[in-house]
């Protein structure tokens, strides 16, 4: 629409790529195939049974779950972020 007088108009650019159905339908094939795949490799059936020399601990607590696996990554990155923020020598910087 506005350019230089008496040029051609840019084209439009097409931002939305066309698929075509065969190769739509091809990629969902290959997908589903290997995501069969891997779930029949898996097996969690295998899992039931123990193996010979086998033995397992005590279950964790719901306490000790949470502790170890919400708490202590939030007691750690504080630590971090504590120490990031003490050592932080750019504010020093800055004042001279």
């Amino acid at each position: 629409m506005y350019g230089t007088p008496g040029r051609a108009p840019a084209p439009r650019v097409r931002y939305v790529g066309t698929v075509d159905k065969k190769n739509a339908l091809r990629a969902g094939a290959v997908m589903a195939g290997t995501t069969l795949m891997m779930l029949l490799m898996s097996s969690p059936v295998l899992a039931v049974t123990r193996d010979d020399g086998d033995d397992p601990g005590p279950g964790l607590t719901i306490g000790e779950t949470l502790g170890l696996y919400v708490a202590a990554p939030l007691v750690l990155f504080a630590v971090i972020a504590g120490l990031v923020m003490v050592l932080d020598k750019s504010r020093k910087q800055q004042q001279v």
